[in-house]
Parts: C-alpha cells; structure tokens; sequence
C-alpha cells in the first residue's frame, strides 16, 4: 500500500492486480475502510484486489451487481466469476487467506449461517453510526444513518 495524496492508504485495485478475486466495500464508510486496510494486511499473497462500491468502473464491469445491494452488503468477485456477499463473502476470505484459518470452523458450524446473516447486517446497517462517518460524498450515507 502506498501513501496517497490525503495522508491515508490506496488499497491494490483490480488494475493492479489483473486476474484475482475483487472485494467491493463501501468506500464512504471509515468503518469499511479500516476493515479492508485489515484484510489487505492479511493477504499476505496477493489474491485479493480492491474497490469501493462509490467507483463508476464497478458499475461498468459489473453491471449485474445491483448498487442497492452493494449498499448493504460486502461483495466478492471471483476471478472466475463467482460472487459471495456478506457473511459469505467473509467465510470465503477464511478458506482463500490462511492467516484467517483459524476462524474457519467458527463461521462453518452447520446452520450457524443463519446467526452471522443476522448479525452482519445488524453490523452494516449500523456501520456509519459506529464509525462515526458524519458525511460522504453522495448522501448515499444517509441510507443507512
């Protein structure tokens, strides 16, 4: 990660690295972004890129992602194809990136899907409150606030 021009961190975007799995994050949220500064620490193998759900290049390459969605869930872009939001979006980050392991079987009890869908979205809805983001660019904020 490099420095930018407001003293913060540019997480690797899809351009940067061609050909891996692309997390979609909400990049008005301080909250957000301190998640995904965490998880690209974690990535100690490259397999991830990263981009906020507010670029216009999300809706251009993935036009099926509908930005509502977005708004309320973390995605995960496979460089196959594949997509995981959510709670499972972050389950998959346990079976891609080996410094999250260990909590694996704590996200894949059987039926515990139903705890963490809860859960998260308790979490995402609440984010702008708990991060303390008092404004964004768009007032897509206030859709959550």
């Amino acid at each position: 990660m490099a420095p930018d021009q407001n003293n913060s961190y540019t997480l690797p975007s899809p351009v940067d690295r061609p050909g891996v799995d692309v997390v979609i994050y909400d990049g008005a949220c301080r909250m957000c972004q301190g998640q995904m500064r965490r998880l690209h620490r974690w990535d100690r193998h490259d397999r991830l890129a990263f981009i906020s759900l507010h670029a216009p290049e999300v809706g251009q390459r993935w036009p099926n992602l509908p930005h509502e969605r977005l708004m309320q869930e973390i995605a995960v872009v496979t460089h196959s194809g594949h997509q995981f939001w959510g709670p499972a979006a972050i389950r998959y980050f346990t079976r891609r990136l080996p410094t999250l392991w260990w909590i694996m079987p704590l996200l894949h009890i059987p039926g515990s899907m139903l705890l963490w869908r809860h859960l998260y979205r308790w979490v995402a809805r609440n984010r702008y409150r708990f991060s303390g983001t008092a404004e964004c660019a768009d007032a897509a904020c206030a859709l959550h606030r």
